[in-house]
């Protein structure tokens, strides 16, 4: 993406399979959400405001069981919505830049794709192999954006190839529901692909990654292979008798992950109470990003992004001077990415509330006070964590003239990446007012509520 396009963010960041160069794939199996998020079958339906959940929904879906793998499997969630306009305009493909018009289309939403027709009448009577636009799910960002158009109600899609939609409806109800459906149908997709033929079966599994080599025990005839419960029957086999956690970790099998793993265990095992990524990619970009316009507000490259967090992944050496990560927007993006995939977001889910309250406060003295006290009640990584972002956020607040970056944008980019309730209830736009509100009151008035001035 053009390193100097603007955008807020509300995003919500999904994880589909990478296939790395050896042609090893990587399959990321997550726990499923509540049972008031599944749909047991497929259905069509018409997007209604009665099709929303109406009750909470866990966001807090890594804390969930992960080991009823075979069932998940095979009860594999499919939600479709389909039926209705939106416009629509195509900003970049595959990485290139494009001009945007906007045109009304006829909007479809399965399982894992985004359709857009000329018409209604278009999906009816397209015949196979006509044209239409479908966009792949797997890997997407969906976030709210507000200066790629002038426009209201706009939010963009970015897949996981690097091509660009801006998604808009005049009317905010429409718009905020085909976002959230959006969001939900690339969250519940879950897909496991296999390269028979490969010799290395690359499986990230609860937030582990193992490696099994010599795939002879998964030989199987043409027929099986074009049996699809024949292929699940194959790999309920291959996770019940997979080797123990202990023999794993004995073998080095077995590589604990950066991205995904709760703040608190990370810090322990680096035996620190800052992760070790955070700091690097706060010194990058005090290094060489304070005076770039739009920092932290503006995406970077989504298969780069990918790319970067694989190596922190593979506990590969970083380094972040290397050519390939030379555009900032990569590293702060990375960087978001962390936070967002946080188990339990920076701001803990029990210490929601109690901000929200905290906010609400009129009196400023008295505001800074009970925000503070509830900082200093927090976990000490979390403590010293946000105290270290929110100094280098107040270092990029020092060069707004030139980075274009205010406390209210900061507030929007980082209120819904660094905190959110661990049940949705369906005050997402309420809950999204308090969060930005909370970290640009307390980016505001960092030097008193974390000491800033103290040596």
């Amino acid at each position: 993406m053009n390193k100097h396009t603007h955008t807020h963010t509300h995003t919500t960041e999904i994880n589909k399979p990478t296939i790395d160069s050896l042609g090893a794939v990587q399959m990321r199996i997550k726990a499923s959400q509540s049972s008031g998020d599944r749909h047991s079958q497929s259905k069509s339906m018409v997007l209604q405001d009665s099709d929303l959940p109406q009750k909470p929904i866990s966001r807090h879906r890594r804390n969930q069981s992960q080991h009823n793998v075979a069932g998940t499997l095979a009860s594999e969630p499919s939600v479709e919505f389909k039926g209705e306009n939106l416009n629509v305009a195509r900003i970049s493909e595959s990485g290139k830049k494009q001009r945007k018009t906007w045109t009304s289309m006829w909007t479809v939403l399965t399982s894992d794709h985004l359709m857009f027709y000329k018409d209604r009448q278009q999906e009816t009577s397209l015949k196979p192999g006509g044209k239409t636009d479908v966009v792949q799910l797997g890997g997407a960002v969906v976030e709210w954006t507000t200066e790629k158009s002038s426009k209201k109600n706009v939010f963009q899609l970015t897949t996981n190839t690097g091509s660009e939609y801006l998604l808009q409806a005049d009317n905010y109800a429409t718009a905020n529901k085909w976002y959230d459906a959006i969001g939900k149908a690339v969250h519940s997709s879950v897909r496991t692909h296999f390269f028979l033929n490969h010799q290395h079966i690359n499986i990230t599994l609860c937030g582990m990654q193992i490696t099994q080599q010599n795939s002879s025990k998964l030989k199987h005839s043409t027929s099986d292979s074009a049996d699809k419960n024949g292929v699940k029957n194959r790999l309920k086999k291959f996770i019940t008798r997979r080797p123990s956690m202990k023999t794993l970790q004995e073998k080095g099998l077995i590589k604990d992950r950066v991205f995904g793993c709760h703040l608190s265990t990370l810090c322990q095992r680096e035996e620190t109470t800052v992760p070790k990524f955070v700091r690097t990619c706060l010194d990058a970009v005090d290094k060489r990003g304070l005076e770039v316009d739009g920092i932290y507000r503006v995406s970077g490259n989504l298969a780069t992004i990918q790319k970067l967090r694989f190596v922190v992944d593979q506990e590969e050496d970083l380094d972040l001077d290397h050519s390939q990560w030379e555009d900032i927007h990569v590293v702060t993006g990375a960087l978001k990415m962390f936070f967002r995939e946080l188990p339990e977001p920076l701001f803990p889910f029990r210490f929601f509330q109690p901000f929200v309250e905290a906010i609400k406060v009129k009196e400023s003295k008295s505001k800074i006070q009970a925000v503070k006290k509830l900082i200093q009640e927090l976990p000490k990584p979390n403590q010293d964590t946000m105290k270290l972002l929110f100094s280098h956020l107040n270092r990029v607040l020092a060069f707004s003239r030139k980075n274009l970056m205010s406390t209210q944008g900061i507030g929007i980019v980082f209120g819904p990446t660094l905190m959110w309730p661990e049940l949705d209830s369906g005050n997402m736009a309420v809950n999204m007012v308090y969060q930005n509100q909370i970290v640009e009151f307390i980016l505001i008035e960092s030097r008193e509520i974390f000491n800033l001035d103290k040596k």
